[in-house]
């Protein structure tokens, strides 16, 4: 099993850019699909972006061209580069784990955007 830990969330003006961070531990994390997924007030999580394994890399259509998922798997990293911040984009966002047979969450780091 994965255990994660995010960092790097705050508070950001619009258009401005976060780069968050999951530093993952446990053996599996180097065959384990990470992604990030987003919690907005009163709302259902949402997934943001995943990478596989290999490094095939989906968005979701609202951050597509504005957010860069990326894994360092020598350093058991996952990182979430986000530009051109909106306040739609305010949330707590998760990092996730699935290893074909589990999936772990991490605590959540909050992102806020003002306008």
């Amino acid at each position: 099993q994965v255990q994660l830990v995010e960092s790097g969330g705050g508070l950001v003006q619009a258009g401005g850019s976060l780069r968050l961070s999951c530093a993952a531990s446990g053996s599996t994390f180097r065959t384990s699909i990470m992604s990030w997924h987003r919690q907005a007030p009163g709302q259902q999580r949402d997934f943001v972006a995943s990478i596989t394994a290999a490094g095939s890399k989906t968005y979701d259509a609202s951050v597509k061209g504005r957010f860069t998922i990326s894994r360092d798997n020598d350093k058991k990293l996952v990182s979430l580069q986000m530009n051109n911040l909106n306040p739609e984009d305010t949330g707590v966002y998760y990092c996730n784990a699935y290893d074909g047979a589990r999936r772990s969450w991490g605590q959540g780091t909050q992102v806020t955007v003002s306008s």
